[in-house]
């Protein structure tokens, strides 16, 4: 019998149309580089081309990146189809999953991952939603195992 990890699924499946919708209207309303201040000099709309990982980290590593994609996505849905995830679990495990299947789409059609969010009052790197997605789902599991279990003695 498989576990049910609805939750999952839809954390996974939402979260990657959110990261491709962004990377398209990115993509169809911006020229390559141009950017549209939100906040000026503290936030900004720019489309970049990434080669590399998240946050521009080993730039032109697409080619072994794309394939990376491809290796832990398929480790996270052979995880939530064969183990009971807790919620929290579900909610990490699937947003890490969008993440690296929105940017391992992008390597694999582009050769390039489009990021768009650029924190300029930190001199921050460009990134998009399936970056955010994979940070958040990672800090959601650091939390899961270093938060005190419950136990008969301690309610």
């Amino acid at each position: 019998m498989k576990p049910n990890n609805y939750f999952f699924w839809t954390v996974a499946t939402g979260a990657l149309i959110i990261d491709q919708l962004t990377k398209y209207l990115t993509v169809i309303t911006f020229e390559l580089g141009e950017t549209m201040p939100l906040w000026p000099g503290v936030f900004h709309l720019t489309y970049v081309r990434n080669t590399g990982a998240a946050f521009s980290f080993f730039q032109g590593g697409v080619a072994w990146l794309k394939w990376l994609s491809l290796m832990v996505s398929l480790i996270l849905i052979v995880l939530a189809w064969k183990e009971k995830l807790s919620t929290i679990e579900q909610w990490g495990y699937g947003l890490i999953l969008a993440g690296a299947l929105g940017n391992g789409i992008d390597r694999f059609l582009f050769g390039y991952v489009v990021d768009f969010f650029d924190f300029r009052l930190i001199n921050f790197p460009v990134f998009n939603i399936a970056d955010v997605c994979i940070n958040i789902g990672v800090i959601l599991l650091i939390y899961t195992t270093f938060k005190p279990r419950k136990t008969k003695n301690n309610h």
